[in-house]
C-alpha cells in the first residue's frame, strides 16, 4: 500500500511539472541549489533548505543571472510560491539588472510583505500602486502571479487580482527614477536580519 500512495505521489508531481513545461512555464529555480542566480551582497542571506529557497539575512538581493531568455525579459508572467514568517519583508523585482550592494535602483518591486511594520503589503508595486491589505497569511504558503504585457501589469495572490496597473506616458517617479517599464532580469529581496521569507516553483513564461 505504501508503494502504491508512492508511486501515485510521484506520478502526481511528475504530471504537474509535466503541466507547466508544456504550458510554456519555465523554471527558474532547481529546488538544490541557487545555480542561475546571483547575490549582490551577503550571499549568506539565500540558502536552499530542504527544496526551498530560505531568505534570511541582512540586506541583499538575489538576482537571476541564468540561461532562459539570457536572463532578460520584457512581456512576460511569473509566479512563485511563498511563505512568509512574522515581520517578514521582502520583494520581487522584475525588469531590473544586476548591480552592486544596496536596493536594486532599476525596475519595478513587488511587495511581499504581511506583517512587516512597513504598510505595504504583499503584490502591491512598492511606491507606484502600493496594497494595503494582506492578502495572505504568515505561515502559510500562497501563489503570487505576476504578469507584464506592453505597460499593462497585472498582479494577483492565489487567484485574486490585487494590482492592475498600466503604466503612463513619463510616469511621475521622485524617489525611483528607472522604477520604469522595460526590460531586464529578476531579483528577490533579503530585507533585514529579522526577516524570514521562503520561495519555491518559481516559474517564468515568455510572452510575446
Amino acid at each position: 500500500m505504501k508503494k502504491l500512495l508512492f508511486t501515485l505521489a510521484f506520478a502526481l508531481a511528475c504530471s504537474v511539472s509535466a503541466a507547466d513545461k508544456g504550458d510554456g512555464w519555465i523554471s527558474l529555480f532547481d529546488g538544490k541549489s541557487l545555480a542561475g542566480w546571483k547575490a549582490n551582497e551577503v550571499p549568506d542571506t539565500f540558502k536552499v533548505v530542504d527544496g526551498e529557497l530560505v531568505v534570511k539575512g541582512p540586506r541583499a538581493h538575489l538576482f537571476y543571472v541564468g540561461e532562459v531568455q539570457g536572463a532578460k525579459f520584457k512581456n512576460f508572467e511569473l509566479k512563485l510560491d511563498i511563505m512568509t514568517k512574522p515581520k517578514a519583508n521582502s520583494g520581487v523585482y522584475f525588469h531590473t539588472e544586476l548591480q552592486g550592494p544596496g536596493w536594486p535602483a532599476k525596475g519595478y518591486e513587488v511587495q511581499v510583505n504581511n506583517s512587516h511594520g512597513d504598510p505595504k503589503r504583499t503584490a502591491g508595486l512598492y511606491d507606484v500602486k502600493d496594497n494595503f491589505e494582506a492578502p495572505a497569511k504568515d505561515g502559510e504558503w500562497f501563489t503570487m502571479n505576476i504578469k507584464v504585457e506592453g505597460k499593462h501589469v497585472v498582479t494577483s495572490v492565489n487567484g485574486k487580482v490585487i494590482v492592475d496597473y498600466t503604466e503612463e506616458e513619463n510616469p511621475p517617479r521622485k524617489s525611483h527614477p528607472q522604477r520604469l517599464i522595460g526590460s531586464g532580469t529578476f531579483a528577490l529581496q533579503g530585507h533585514d536580519p529579522g526577516s524570514e521569507v521562503h520561495y519555491k516553483n518559481i516559474f517564468v513564461k515568455p510572452l510575446p
